[in-house]
C-alpha cells in the first residue's frame, strides 16, 4: 500500500511540473493531424512510420528555442517580433496565420462533430458542432487561467487513447520495427504528398506562438514575486546597489531552474505527439492497408472503417480521443490567435485575466470560434479547410523557423542564452524541411 501510495504521489508531482510543452505536444495531435496520420496509414501502411523517429528532434528543437525566448523575454513571440524586427514580418505573419488558423478551428470542429455524430447516430452532426463551440467559449472565456491549464493537461491522457487501438489491430511487430528505423521512400507524387503533410501537420506555426506566450506567463507569474522580494532586499539592506545585484543573481539562478524544468517539458511533450502519430499510423496501417487499403480523408471516416476490421473496441477509443483531442487543441489554436492580435495592437489581455479585463482578447477567441463553426455551412468542405491550412501554414512556417532562429542567436535580445550547436543544427534542418516541403505543396497545387 506504501509503494503504491509513493508511486501516486511521485506520478502527480512529475505531472505537476510538466505544463506548455505537454499542453503543445499534445494539442498537435488535433482531429486535423489525427485525420492526416490515419490518410497515411490507411495509403501507404506502415512505409511512414520512420517520420515519427525524424519529426522529433525537429519538433522538440523549434519548439524548445520558442519556450526560451518566452522565459528570457517575458514576453511573447509577437511582441519579440514586433519589438525587434521590421513590421512587415509581423503582419504578413498574421495574414498568413488568421485564416490558417481559423480554417483549423473550422476542420477540427467539424470532425468531433462527425465523430461524435457516429457515436449517437440519432443526432445531427450540427448540433455537436454548435454544442462544443458553445461549450469551448464558455469554458475558455470564464474558466480562470489556472484551471484552465489543469483540464488542458487532464485532456492531454486523451490522446494516450491512440496508444492502445493498435493492440486491438494485431501488427506484425517485426515489420513495425523494420519500417520504423529502415525509412521507406518513393518517389511518386501521392507518397511525397504524405510525407510533406505528415511535417506540415507535426510543425505548425500557432505551437510557436503558444509555446513562447504561455512560458512568458509562467515567468511573469514568478517575476512578480521576484520584484516583492527585491522591494524586501532594499528595505533590509543598508546598500541599495548591494540588494539590486542581489535579485538580479536570484533572478538569473531562477531562470537556469525553469529552463532546464522548460527542456524537460518541451521533450516530453514532444515525445508524446509524436508517440501518438506513432500508434495512429500503425493502427491504420495495420488494419486498413492490410486489408486492402482504403480512402481516409477524415476522422470519421477512419473511426468508421476501423470497427469492422479491428472491432468495436479500437472504434471507441478512436473516436472518444478524436473529441478529447478536440477540446485539447482548440483552445491553443484560438488562444495562439488571440494572442498574436493582442501582442501586435497593444492589448493588454490573456487568459489570466477576466472577461471584462480583456474584451478585445476574449472577443478574437469567441469570433474566431464562431467564424470556424461557420465555414463549415457555407460550402467549405473539412477536406478543403485542411489543404487550404496546409498551404497557409506550409508559406509562413519557414519564414517563422527562420526568425526563431535569428531570435534565438540574437545575444541583444537572448544574452547569455542563445541556442546552442544541436539546436541551430536542428532548426536549419527544419528550416531547409519545411522549406522543400512548401515549394512541393504549392507545386502540387499547380500540377493539380
Amino acid at each position: 500500500m506504501n509503494k503504491s501510495t509513493n508511486f501516486w504521489t511521485r506520478a502527480k508531482k512529475f505531472f505537476k511540473v510538466l505544463g506548455p510543452g505537454l499542453i503543445t505536444g499534445a494539442s498537435d495531435d488535433d482531429p486535423s493531424g489525427i485525420a492526416t496520420y490515419s490518410q497515411a496509414g490507411a495509403q501507404f501502411g506502415l512505409s511512414t512510420l520512420w517520420t515519427a523517429l525524424i519529426t522529433f528532434p525537429l519538433m522538440a528543437a523549434i519548439q524548445g528555442m520558442c519556450a526560451r525566448i518566452g522565459l528570457v523575454t517575458s514576453q511573447g513571440l509577437t511582441s519579440t517580433l514586433k519589438q525587434h524586427y521590421p513590421r512587415l514580418v509581423l503582419y504578413l505573419m498574421i495574414v498568413f496565420s488568421f485564416p490558417a488558423i481559423i480554417l483549423n478551428i473550422g476542420a477540427d470542429i467539424a470532425g468531433m462533430g462527425a465523430v461524435a455524430n457516429l457515436v449517437f447516430p440519432k443526432i445531427h452532426a450540427v448540433y455537436f458542432t454548435v454544442a462544443f463551440t458553445a461549450l469551448l467559449i464558455l469554458f475558455i472565456v470564464y474558466l480562470p487561467y489556472k484551471k484552465i491549464v489543469a483540464i488542458l493537461k487532464y485532456l492531454t491522457l486523451a490522446v494516450l487513447l491512440y496508444i492502445l487501438v493498435p493492440f486491438f489491430t494485431k501488427p506484425d511487430w517485426g515489420l513495425v520495427l523494420k519500417r520504423t528505423f529502415v525509412p521507406t521512400l518513393r518517389l511518386d507524387k501521392d507518397f511525397i504528398g504524405i510525407l510533406v503533410a505528415i511535417l506540415g501537420t507535426t510543425i505548425s506555426p500557432y505551437l510557436f506562438f503558444w509555446q513562447a506566450t504561455m512560458e512568458a506567463e509562467d515567468i511573469q507569474a514568478v517575476s512578480r514575486q521576484v520584484m516583492v522580494n527585491k522591494r524586501i532586499l532594499l528595505c533590509e539592506t543598508e546598500s541599495k546597489e548591494a540588494a539590486k545585484e542581489e535579485a538580479r543573481k536570484r533572478w538569473q539562478r531562477l531562470i537556469s531552474v525553469f529552463l532546464k524544468k522548460v527542456t524537460a517539458d518541451v521533450n516530453i511533450g514532444m515525445l508524446l505527439s509524436n508517440m501518438v502519430m506513432f500508434f495512429i499510423i500503425l493502427a491504420t496501417g495495420t488494419a486498413l492497408f492490410a486489408n486492402g487499403g482504403q480512402k481516409i480523408e477524415t476522422v470519421e471516416q477512419a473511426a468508421k472503417a476501423l470497427e469492422p476490421v479491428a472491432g468495436s473496441a479500437s472504434y471507441w477509443l478512436f473516436s472518444i480521443g478524436v473529441i478529447g483531442t478536440g477540446f485539447l487543441a482548440i483552445p491553443v489554436l484560438c488562444g495562439s490567435l488571440s494572442y498574436i492580435f493582442s501582442e501586435t495592437f497593444g492589448w493588454q489581455g490573456s487568459l489570466d485575466k477576466q472577461f471584462h479585463q480583456a474584451k478585445p482578447f476574449y472577443g478574437v477567441i469567441i469570433v474566431s470560434l464562431i467564424i470556424g463553426l461557420l465555414i463549415n455551412y457555407i460550402g467549405i468542405s473539412p477536406i478543403q479547410a485542411l489543404l487550404y491550412t496546409a498551404i497557409l501554414y506550409g508559406v509562413t512556417s519557414p519564414i517563422i523557423i527562420a526568425v526563431i532562429l535569428h531570435i534565438g542567436n540574437n545575444k541583444k535580445i537572448m544574452g547569455d542564452h542563445t541556442n546552442g550547436t544541436v539546436s541551430n543544427i536542428l532548426g536549419a534542418l527544419t528550416f531547409f524541411l519545411m522549406t522543400a516541403s512548401a515549394i512541393f505543396l504549392i507545386y502540387l497545387q499547380f500540377e493539380s
